[in-house]
């Protein structure tokens, strides 16, 4: 094992995957996007709108996305999906009113469905050329602390740009990254822009998505595993932004004291510019070595666990907004991404030993469109539910709901 995981530090195109998702996650604006929609006099029930518009988008796209992924390059569609995502910041940055940032979110959920699956795919099928398919968690768990790495740099280098820059600023600075990835997915081998079809046909784009949705069907094993992932990322995804609106309440109600000469409104910005840069390094660090806990235990136990793990943590954080404990909530929300991100490389292990090579982009999609679902329901569930009986009531409904829910979706720690 240690004579591999020399090989693959060493292998340039694992270096490009592992950069790939760093530059993709230089999101400056994310500390703040419910914030900056907040400013606007944009209501928690019409963020969860505006949430679901970006997830309709999602679901509606996802499964072609994938088809096409698989039919006429992958390398192509994450270029294209790179363009959606630099003019939905461009709609974000010159957002006056609902319209316009309807639109933005429309664009970033273009980027969304043509990005999901993609990639992991091609990362796959690569694994699968040098025979490194079994060290999957380790490499993915690699790339994705990555990823995290960037968004907690992100989410440092955010304070110093709030502190010059108007928010909407933010989102006109990410276009750089997002130019400089573009680039870099042009550099990826050619062959992974190999298609299986040289011509588009209506008939057959139709017929394959069929095809694939049928071999998934008839796994009840995979559906299990679909509907659990898909649910808790769904759940997770929602809530995860909602420490903004936490911060911003507290410091409303004198709960967080302002940071030295700085006003209210910047104090907040500052404190989530820390919270989401110490979150997403803690973060870093714990998907980087859970391959070190798969090797103690399974995948599926792993994922049976961390549901059960994160419905306590809800709990606790409507305990700790009750008690307006500010520490308290900053410190379980820091635990709620350790357990996502834990659990993020075992749902891919697991998928990965009962997918089909043929089908492992749209399979991907499946997952990451029955998320979209469940964002679509839940978010305006959530938006009305913290409008009017507020934060801590979500987080303590939510907590109960997740670990009797888990009940029902315990994944087999076995392969059919």
């Amino acid at each position: 094992m240690k004579e591999i995981k020399t090989e693959i530090k060493k292998d340039s195109l694992i270096w490009k995957f592992c950069f790939y998702g760093f530059f993709k996650n230089l999101k400056f604006f994310e500390p703040y996007l419910i914030y900056y929609l907040m400013s606007l006099d944009i209501s928690l029930l019409k963020i969860g709108w505006l949430y679901a518009i970006r997830e309709i988008i999602i679901y509606v796209f996802e499964i072609p996305s994938g088809v096409i992924a698989d039919y006429y390059g992958k390398k192509t569609e994450l270029q294209i999906c790179f363009v959606f995502y630099m003019m939905s910041f461009v709609g974000f940055a010159i957002a006056s009113n609902m319209i316009v940032i309807s639109i933005a979110m429309i664009l970033f959920g273009l980027g969304e469905a043509f990005r999901s699956g993609t990639h992991k795919a091609m990362i796959m099928t690569y694994l699968e050329e040098k025979n490194w398919l079994k060290y999957k968690t380790y490499i993915y768990g690699r790339t994705r602390s990555f990823s995290l790495l960037a968004s907690a740099i992100s989410g440092i280098l955010s304070i110093v740009l709030v502190l010059y820059f108007p928010l909407k600023y933010l989102f006109l600075i990410c276009i750089i990254p997002y130019i400089i990835d573009f680039l870099l997915i042009g550099s990826y081998p050619k062959r992974f822009n190999q298609r299986k079809a040289n011509s588009w046909s209506a008939k057959e784009f139709v017929a394959e998505i069929k095809a694939q949705l049928k071999r998934i069907k008839g796994r009840r094993d995979l559906q299990k595993i679909i509907v659990s992932s898909s649910l808790f990322d769904a759940i997770f995804k929602l809530l995860k932004d909602y420490i903004q609106a936490i911060i911003k309440t507290m410091i409303g109600i004198g709960a967080v004291a302002s940071i030295g000469s700085l006003d209210r409104d910047m104090s907040t910005k500052v404190i989530l510019g820390i919270i989401y840069g110490v979150t997403y390094l803690l973060s870093a660090v714990a998907s980087r070595n859970i391959y070190r806990l798969n090797s103690k235990y399974s995948s599926e136990i792993i994922m049976n666990v961390a549901f059960d793990l994160f419905g306590l943590v809800l709990l606790a954080i409507g305990c700790g907004l009750l008690l307006e404990n500010m520490l308290l909530v900053i410190g379980l929300y820091l635990l709620t991404y350790i357990i996502q991100n834990a659990r993020r490389p075992a749902f891919v292990d697991v998928v990965g030993d009962r997918m089909k090579k043929d089908q492992r982009a749209t399979v991907l999609s499946v997952e990451s469109q029955l998320k979209s679902f469940f964002m679509i329901i839940l978010a305006p569930i959530f938006g009305f539910i913290a409008d009017t009986l507020g934060l801590m009531a979500l987080f303590v409904i939510l907590g109960i709901i997740v670990m009797a829910m888990n009940k029902f979706l315990n994944i087999e720690n076995k392969l059919p």
